[in-house]
């Protein structure tokens, strides 16, 4: 079959790629967790975002992540709606909605999406820690 590519696996993996692969496993069954949770309390802040004002849900912010990979990472809108960027990030104001949501934190919960998709992680590392 022509212009069919094989997947190439490595031949022997070493040590620092099965903790990797490790670490991705665990911050996938970790995040499945999470989301599976707080699924119920996330429709809630969509359904209140949603009540309290026109615009999107989900506030995609740019970050540069492993290697030099840009990505998005998602966070519930906490800001009033501004489709033109005429106000500076600094100057927007919150909403009621918004302020309780970063007060709690809850507004990085969508972020979990991006742990599913291997942009970020939660496990930070598996090395043991420092013994003296």
């Amino acid at each position: 079959m022509r212009g069919v590519r094989q997947p190439q696996f490595p031949r022997h993996v070493g040590e620092e790629g099965v903790s990797r692969q490790m670490k991705r496993l665990g911050d996938s069954v970790i995040a499945c967790l999470l989301l599976a949770i707080t699924a119920p309390l996330m429709l809630i802040v969509t359904l209140a975002i949603k009540l309290e004002g026109v615009g999107p849900v989900l506030d995609r912010q740019s970050r540069i992540g492993c290697n030099g990979r840009r990505f998005h990472a998602l966070k519930f809108r906490t800001a009033v709606h501004d489709p033109q960027h005429a106000t500076p990030a600094w100057a927007q104001r919150m909403t009621p909605v918004g302020e309780f949501l970063r007060y709690t934190r809850i507004e990085a919960l969508p972020q979990l999406i991006n742990v599913l998709r291997g942009e970020m992680t939660l496990i930070d590392s598996f090395s043991p820690p420092f013994v003296d």
